[in-house]
C-alpha cells in the first residue's frame, strides 16, 4: 500500500473508503458492514465518513463495522459548517465519538467554508484536541481563497488535509490550488474519485481500461495513486467491487499511459473555480 505522509508526520494509505450514501438502505446493511470490513482486511484501512451522511446513519455503520478492528483504521469524520463553533463542535464531535462507537476520531475535517469566523472554528479543533476527542483536524471543500484565509488565521496552518472532488474528470485543483497545497506538503483527500458512477461510463475511459487489460474504476484509481500527495476515497457498498478497487494498487499506470490519460483528459488551461458534489 502506497502511503502519504500528513503534515504532522503520520502516514496514512493512499486508497481508502468512503462511506457517502452507505447506510442509507436497510437492506443492504449487512453487505455494506461486511465491505467496509473486506476493504480494511485488503488495506484499504483509511475510512471516511460524515454527521451529514444520512443524519448519522452513515457513522452508526462505519461504528459497527470497526468493532473489534478500531487499532486497524485511520477514522476520519466531518462537522457541519453550522456545528463549527466552539460549543456547537464539542456537542457535534460527541455525537459522532457515539455513533462511531470510538473514543477519538484520527482526523475530523470542517465538511465545507460556513459563517462561523475561521479563527473560533480552529479554536474549537484545538479544544478538541486538548480533550482528546481528535487526533487531528482539516478542511474538505476549501478552494485556494479559502486556504489563503486560513493560513492567515493563528493555528490555521495546522490542518492536515483538504478534501475535495478530484478525478480524471475534474482536474480544476491543478491550476492553482493542488501547487499550493503541494508547497506545504498538505495532502489532497479525493472524493467521488469516479463521479458517482459517471467518470466510468466515460468512452475513452472504458476503451483504455480495456486496451491495458484493466477496468474503468482500477485506471480511475490508479491515475489518482500516481499523483504525488493524493489520498483517494472511493465509496462502494460492494464486496466485489472493493475488490475491484483495491486490485488498482497492483495496476500502476506508465509514463506513457498518463501521458496518454492526459490526451484523454486533459490538465486545465486556467483558473478554474472548485467544483462541489
Amino acid at each position: 500500500m502506497k502511503r502519504i505522509a500528513l503534515p504532522c508526520g503520520e502516514s496514512v494509505p493512499a486508497l481508502g473508503q468512503g462511506t457517502w450514501h452507505v447506510g442509507d438502505d436497510p437492506s443492504r446493511r449487512q453487505e455494506e458492514i461486511a465491505t467496509l470490513q473486506h476493504g480494511i482486511a485488503l488495506g484499504l484501512a483509511l475510512v471516511d465518513t460524515a454527521e451529514m451522511y444520512g443524519d448519522g446513519r452513515s457513522e452508526q455503520l462505519v461504528g459497527e463495522a470497526l468493532a473489534g478492528r478500531r487499532d486497524q483504521v485511520f477514522l476520519v469524520s466531518k462537522v457541519y459548517p453550522h456545528h463549527a463553533s466552539r460549543q456547537a463542535m464539542r456537542r457535534a464531535c460527541e455525537a459522532s465519538l457515539r455513533r462511531l462507537r470510538v473514543e477519538a476520531i484520527d482526523l475530523y475535517l470542517l465538511h465545507w467554508p460556513g459563517a462561523v469566523p475561521l479563527a473560533e472554528t480552529v479554536q474549537a479543533f484545538e479544544a478538541l484536541q486538548g480533550a482528546g476527542k481528535i487526533r487531528h483536524w482539516g478542511i474538505s471543500n476549501f478552494d485556494l481563497e479559502g486556504m489563503q484565509a486560513l493560513w492567515r488565521t493563528p493555528g490555521g496552518p495546522a490542518a492536515q488535509t483538504n478534501q475535495v472532488l478530484y478525478h480524471l474528470g475534474e482536474r480544476g485543483i491543478e491550476w492553482d490550488l493542488r501547487p499550493r497545497l503541494g508547497e506545504r506538503r498538505l495532502p489532497v483527500m479525493a472524493y467521488s474519485p469516479f463521479d458517482e458512477g459517471r467518470l466510468l461510463k466515460n468512452r475513452a475511459l472504458v476503451a483504455f481500461a480495456r486496451r491495458h487489460g484493466s477496468t474503468p474504476a482500477q485506471v480511475a484509481l490508479a491515475w489518482l495513486l500516481a499523483q504525488d500527495g493524493v489520498i483517494a476515497i472511493p465509496k462502494t457498498g460492494s464486496r466485489a467491487r472493493v475488490e475491484e478497487n483495491a486490485g488498482a494498487l497492483a495496476r500502476p499506470l506508465s509514463a506513457a499511459q498518463l501521458e496518454e490519460l492526459g490526451r484523454h483528459f486533459p490538465a486545465p488551461q486556467g483558473p478554474t473555480p472548485l467544483s462541489m458534489i
